[in-house]
């Protein structure tokens, strides 16, 4: 982002962009004091990941997962997928990107 820049009317994008830097969570002076935390490590690590998240050039190594999902969703999910012809587990880590680029 540059230093010209207003970081309060920075917002999320809606597309990726080749920037790495396009997306931040923004928090007052007043936001951050009041808070009292005393541990920032897991604020610092979310940052950490959401900037390899977003930045282009981080080498980010897939892991695989497990998880419950009722059939009928999970056939939903893929016919809808299907529809828009887009992988479902493609489509599923579209919409957690999303998610979690959400302000």
């Amino acid at each position: 982002m540059k230093k010209s820049q207003n970081a309060k009317t920075a917002k999320a994008p809606t597309k990726r962009s080749k920037s790495p830097m396009n997306a931040i969570q923004v928090a007052s002076i007043s936001q951050i004091l009041a808070e009292k935390l005393e541990d920032v490590t897991p604020i610092v690590q979310f940052l950490e990941n959401f900037r390899a998240m977003v930045d282009p050039r981080a080498q980010n190594k897939s892991i695989l997962i497990s998880i419950k999902i009722p059939e009928p969703l999970l056939a939903a999910f893929k016919f809808k997928s299907a529809h828009e012809k887009t992988p479902y587990q493609t489509m599923i880590k579209k919409l957690m990107a999303e998610w979690v680029s959400t302000p």
